[in-house]
């Protein structure tokens, strides 16, 4: 075990935009806080493109929070982070890339087509000062090929691997830290395929029904997911977590109304790849999954 006694054990989630957080880390945020770990997320943009899917807004209500569409998701995404009992909420003060192929993609501002050093070492800037033994981002597809999730993705490898290194960004003058474990948020094949199976025999509308999205792509195989992180006590935060983001998650999407017993199984288990590690063992087991983030550090 590695000594962590002078240590306070850190949790770091790095996402692209706001409500991404509940997504892939909403519970693991919930029960890591009850246990006492610092839980920090960092959030690379504001989420100032997309649409406003909220029923209460009139048109005009809608064009009007288009203008400041930024700050309204920058309150959404606090909201968000209480409900989870998240201790730090920090943004890498990027602007929102937009999909592929758009116009905003080719803002010289957004997280896209930013200066690979500078984003690195805003995210090192927030490493050295929190401390996190255990790390969270995307995999190298991003979840599905998001270009702000994918950069999220290669600013975080990257961080993960210098912010230990003192000889990058001095200038921060903060002492260099090296994370011990980073994870990629992921989600099983069989998983994804049983739980779409099951909602469409219940009826329940979700993007599985639009062929643009192509489901039948998603998830990882899942010899490749090590790690099972059980959150189901802690599935009314995320369920509160989701609500807190009014502009982009409606009350009739499929998370919010889907039967109970599948949203506490189905939400409440969050899965991880472990990417990187500095620990001199193991901590899988031989054909089993680890059940903690913090396995080998506590």
């Amino acid at each position: 075990m590695v000594n962590n006694k002078d240590e306070q054990l850190t949790f770091m989630a790095v996402h692209a935009h706001p409500d991404d957080e509940v997504f892939d880390t909403g519970v693991t945020f919930a029960r890591l806080a009850s246990e006492g770990v610092r839980t920090v997320l960092i959030t690379a943009t504001r989420g100032e493109c997309g649409e406003i899917v909220d029923p209460e807004m009139s048109e005009a209500e809608k064009q009007e929070t288009f203008r400041k569409l930024g700050q309204v998701r920058e309150q959404e995404l606090k909201n968000a982070a209480a409900a989870l009992n998240v201790s730090e909420l920090h943004f890498l003060d990027f602007r929102d890339s937009g999909m592929a192929g758009t116009e905003d993609n080719q803002n010289p501002a957004c997280f896209h087509q930013a200066n690979m050093s500078e984003a690195v070492r805003r995210l090192v800037k927030y490493i050295r000062e929190f401390r996190p033994q255990v790390i969270a981002s995307y995999d190298p597809w991003g979840g599905y090929g998001h270009p702000d999730h994918v950069q999220t993705h290669r600013v975080t490898t990257l961080a993960f691997d210098v912010a230990g290194d003192a000889r990058f960004y001095p200038d921060l003058g903060l002492e260099a830290w090296q994370p011990l474990k980073l994870y990629y948020t992921v989600l099983p094949l069989t998983w994804i395929k049983n739980n779409i199976e099951e909602l469409k025999r219940r009826g329940v509308d979700g993007p599985w029904n639009n062929p643009a999205m192509e489901s039948e792509t998603w998830g990882t195989p899942d010899e490749l997911v090590t790690t099972r992180f059980d959150g189901r006590d802690f599935i009314d935060n995320k369920v509160a977590a989701f609500r807190a983001h009014k502009t982009q998650i409606s009350p009739d999407n499929f998370m919010l109304v889907m039967p109970e017993d599948m949203r506490r199984d189905g939400l409440g288990v969050e899965y991880f790849s472990l990417a990187k590690s500095k620990l001199p063992q193991t901590t899988q087991p031989e054909g089993a999954q680890e059940e903690d983030l913090f396995a080998g550090i506590r």
